[in-house]
């Protein structure tokens, strides 16, 4: 049951406005409080910061199932490391300006790149900075070919004119040195003194073609004259695979010196 007390009809209107009024007031209050927080800048905090080292300390804390689970790929990529490929009678060595693992190196790009490209392959250039290591005389395994080519640098033939490749020489004089195959190379006095293919005189006019990788195509290592290209043909082949294909071919790999980069 519920019960009502009598209240007069001028009672009941100033009731009803005040009611009204009371809703306004609230409303606005609400509005005010919601824009004054949402324009309050946040107070800046100042939080204490710790150093991690990312190094042997770490291997406490290693999950030990990831490292089992990761085990037996360990295990497979130690066993294809450890597959011989060929024998090296004599250590493979780096020196400037030729030296017998840059010899080679390019030998054997150029070997492969005629192998592939569809034209003829006049040279090959290899940049002494992609050495990595040096091969021992013995067994030559998968191992060393990726210590000695650790990128995935892939095989391009580029066509060049005759000046861009004998500008190309100077810097190579300049550097005191690179890896080059059916080329020789003399300088003196820091200049180019004598540059050939295939043993006859680089003619300033006519056209070369020139095994290399992606990463010199673009200029790369001071190697500015390789950029001018006028053709660049690449099928994605590996520089390093090749490498692979060249010392199962070979069986043994040779220490060539052969005095094709003199410096005077």
């Amino acid at each position: 049951m519920r019960f009502f007390l009598p209240m007069s009809k001028k009672n009941a209107i100033f009731a009803q406005n005040l009611l009204n009024i009371m809703r306004k007031h609230i409303f606005f209050l609400l509005l005010l409080t919601l824009i004054g927080y949402g324009c309050q800048r946040p107070t800046a905090r100042v939080e204490k910061s710790e150093s991690i080292p990312i190094d042997a300390s770490m291997d406490a804390i290693q999950d030990s199932a990831y490292l089992a689970y990761l085990v037996p790929f360990q295990e497979t990529l130690q066993q294809k490391g450890n597959v011989v490929l060929a024998h090296a009678p004599q250590p493979l060595t780096y020196g400037e300006p030729e030296s017998s693992i840059l010899n080679w190196s390019s030998d054997a790009l150029l070997v492969q790149a005629r192998k592939y490209y569809p034209g003829r392959v006049d040279i090959a250039i290899v940049n002494k900075g992609s050495m990595r290591t040096e091969w021992q005389a013995g067994d030559i395994t998968v191992r060393n070919l990726y210590e000695l080519m650790p990128f995935d640098n892939e095989l391009v033939v580029l066509t060049l004119q005759g000046q861009d490749i004998l500008e190309l020489c100077q810097i190579f004089v300049e550097d005191n040195g690179q890896g080059i195959a059916n080329m020789t190379i003399v300088g003196e006095d820091k200049q180019l003194a004598e540059a050939r293919i295939g043993g006859q005189p680089i003619d300033p006019d006519a056209y070369y073609t020139v095994a290399t990788s992606d990463y010199l195509a673009n200029g790369m290592d001071r190697m500015t004259p390789l950029a001018r290209h006028i053709e660049k043909w690449n099928e994605h082949q590996l520089i390093r695979d090749l490498y692979i294909d060249q010392v199962k071919e070979q069986s043994t790999v040779p220490a060539i010196l052969d005095h094709r980069f003199i410096i005077l």
